[in-house]
């Protein structure tokens, strides 16, 4: 059997053309997701074996309206398709997604990569609508105008997805014709001179780098071919406009012959529906009714599974314990690694709940809805409507949803959007809520139906909301940066979601939040295990030590318990602990908390681990075995009463809620401003917040 021959294909489209769904369909869970080396933007690759001896790459490209880019992602699609960056791939075949209802804009991308030569194949997706809309496609008819190959599918259902795999097998067979010469229509001594310089590229190549340039990365040569061009920008605006509208003419000379729709057969649910979801007051009903489900499913869907997680996790460390022989690494696996993975993998259920119901609501085209209505706040609080994005995809994760605030035109809107987004309640503060809800807050229910825990949850989420657009308006009135963006988004139409869709969405988000989360806790637990199993000269003469400083004998019953607790005080976790105590002890923590505050700076969800790895190397009680019983029956010395009462639980709330607890969404920061100064206002500014509205909750409830 010969090697297998492996091809790179590019999907390409508009965004809401239903390009990621088309990319689960093809790649299934053989999926990869990374950064294009030296650029913050995401890149997902995939696999597709498509017979014995050839195999397919899969790059899925951010959505584009078209090759003139105006945010850096729609640069990434430029670039690749021109290989101007060595860092990108140079791609085989191009497959370029279509909607069956926008299929005129859609085509203006097409025609672009059409031009630059390049093998592509047009994919007219949604056909599973066309009969339900009153739409007739001739594909051979419009096969033969674009000259290329057309395949009709529907993503969501899987249809056409074999005869897309036969034309990507075909790669070598697709045309490379040009949409259309329009040189001689727009300029023809101007192009006549792109040819000269150019010799070996399609002469549309060279029109994208010369009118293009700033958004390119291009070598010293090709650079200086540019720049002799003297050409004002006045004049390449005019050719850009003329070469829109005359891409336009031909595209619908085309679809006048090959696309036709009988309104009455369309049955129009979506503007009904619009006019409700999007109503001045019924829409934000509407949006608070389904957050505040989303949450109470978090709690009252996932307590189950939590349970038995935790006491999986529980009693295996007891099972080490008790089987293997004393020693380091039975500690260093009962009271170190084992804790500390149990107190992330315990919220697997919560974040699965999380991200299937983000997923549902951005399948459906609901969240598009919410950025629309939502829109009309933003603006008064001195941002941008796209300003709504970055803020509600924050709700999974900071790092992400700042970088795409790189579609907000306007510096001073993008500058606000960044600072303001960490107030957002990410997926990693919910591990801190939900085990401190648990602890703090009963489960009981109000009006027989709404459960108390649920409405916290929530309440801590609105809290996120109203701090970030509250900040937002301060910042409008403080920073003298001049600047104003236009919204503009599109409104997809209403569908069922896809249920393979949905299941990539919450296994990949979920595989990325345990995963990336578990490499820091694995390193933090281990270190925090060391720090709390090690210490200078008390730690190593406890046990004499605690038999001078208190009547206590080795013949007392509660003897390992003192003994374990005076060896965790005065351990090298310890001695730190204590150093920062005074600093944190008006917000009601102890050093124990102090310790989890700071390590949980690596990752906020560590906060839970590093007290899952601490209380097990300090606490000798058979009975206490899951983390949240070992929370709950923590004592505070100096009242006699619980540790994790409702004064310290919603003061630790408070502080998360505020708290910029994210050593990555700092290098983000930095990355995106390109200073050091923002974000250290942000760490500054938002630790302050955390720190007075904690002082203030916890001694309100003391």
């Amino acid at each position: 059997m010969g090697d297998v021959k492996t091809i790179k294909v590019a999907l390409v489209g508009n965004p809401n053309t239903g390009k990621t769904s088309l990319f689960n369909q093809l790649t299934g869970l053989k999926q990869k997701v990374g950064n294009y080396p030296g650029i913050t933007v995401e890149k997902k690759t995939g696999k597709l074996k498509l017979n014995e001896e050839l195999q397919a790459t899969i790059i899925d490209l951010p959505g584009t309206y078209s090759l003139n880019p105006n945010s850096i992602d729609e640069h990434i699609v430029l670039e690749t398709l021109l290989h101007t960056a060595d860092s990108l791939d140079e791609v085989d075949l191009v497959v370029v997604i279509a909607d069956i209802e926008n299929i005129k804009r859609n085509l203006l991308l097409f025609s672009q990569i059409k031009d630059l030569e390049i093998p592509a194949i047009l994919v007219v997706n949604m056909a599973d609508v066309m009969k339900h809309k009153g739409i007739f496609l001739d594909v051979p008819k419009l096969e033969e105008l674009l000259q290329s190959k057309v395949v009709l599918i529907s993503a969501r259902k899987g249809e056409g997805i074999e005869l897309l795999k036969e034309a990507i097998t075909n790669y070598d067979q697709a045309e490379k014709f040009p949409f259309a010469d329009m040189a001689d229509r727009i300029d023809q001594g101007f192009f006549d001179k792109l040819r000269e310089a150019f010799p070996e590229k399609p002469v549309y190549h060279a029109w994208l780098k010369v009118t293009q340039t700033g958004a390119l990365r291009l070598n010293e040569e090709e650079q200086a071919k540019i720049d002799s061009f003297k050409t004002s920008k006045e004049l390449l605006k005019k050719h850009q406009h003329k070469e829109t509208v005359l891409r336009y003419q031909k595209i619908n000379h085309i679809l006048k012959e090959t696309y036709h729709q009988d309104i009455s057969l369309a049955k129009d649910l979506r503007s009904r529906l619009d006019r409700i979801l999007t109503h001045r007051f019924f829409g934000y009903v509407i949006f608070a009714l389904i957050l505040f489900l989303v949450f109470q499913s978090v709690f009252d869907w996932a307590s189950y599974p939590m349970d038995l997680i935790d006491s999986f996790f529980a009693n295996l460390s007891s099972w080490i314990n008790n089987h293997l022989p004393e020693g380091i690494f039975t500690s260093l696996l009962a009271d170190g690694i084992i804790p500390g993975i149990g107190g992330i993998v315990i919220f697997i259920p919560q974040i699965a709940i999380l991200f299937l119901f983000v997923a549902i609501l951005e399948e459906t085209g609901y969240m598009s809805r919410v950025v629309f209505l939502m829109d009309k706040i933003m603006r008064k609080f001195g941002m941008s409507g796209k300003s709504v994005v970055p803020l509600i995809s924050g709700t999974a994760c900071a790092i992400p949803a700042i970088m795409s605030a790189r579609n907000i035109n306007g510096w001073k809107e993008r500058l606000i959007t960044i600072l303001v987004t960490p107030f957002t309640t990410c997926s990693a503060r919910l591990p801190v809520y939900a085990i401190i809800i648990a602890l703090v807050v009963p489960p009981k229910r109000v009006f027989g139906f709404f459960g108390l825990q649920g409405l916290t949850l929530f309440a801590l989420y609105l809290l996120g909301f109203a701090s970030a657009i509250i900040t937002g308006y301060f910042l409008h009135r403080v920073l003298k940066v001049k600047g104003e963006s236009l919204f503009l988004i599109e409104m997809p139409n209403y569908k069922l979601p896809s249920l393979k869709n949905v299941f990539y969405t919450v296994y990949e988000k979920s595989k990325a939040f345990v995963f990336g989360a578990g490499k820091i806790i694995l390193a933090i637990s281990i270190i925090l295990w060391f720090l709390a199993s090690n210490g200078p000269a008390n730690f190593k003469n406890a046990e004499e030590n605690l038999q001078k400083e208190s009547s206590i004998t080795p013949t007392d019953d509660n003897y390992e318990n003192e003994l374990a607790a005076y060896k965790l005080e005065n351990s090298y976790i310890g001695v730190m602990g204590k150093a920062i105590e005074p600093a944190i002890a008006p917000l009601g923590y102890d050093w124990k908390i102090g310790i989890a505050l700071i390590s949980s700076f690596a990752a906020r969800e560590v906060f839970v681990g590093t007290l899952a790895t601490i209380y097990s190397v300090g606490d000798q009680d058979e009975e206490a075995s899951t983390i949240k019983q070992k929370m709950a029956n923590e004592i505070n010395p100096e009242t006699g009463e619980k540790r994790f009462n409702l004064a310290v639980g919603m003061s630790l709330l408070v502080f998360y809620a505020f708290a910029l607890q994210c050593m990555s969404t700092l290098a983000i920061v930095k990355k995106e401003t390109n200073s050091w100064k923002w974000p250290l206002l942000q760490l500054i500014g938002m630790g302050l917040i955390a720190y007075i509205t904690a002082w203030i909750t916890f001694n309100l409830l003391n």
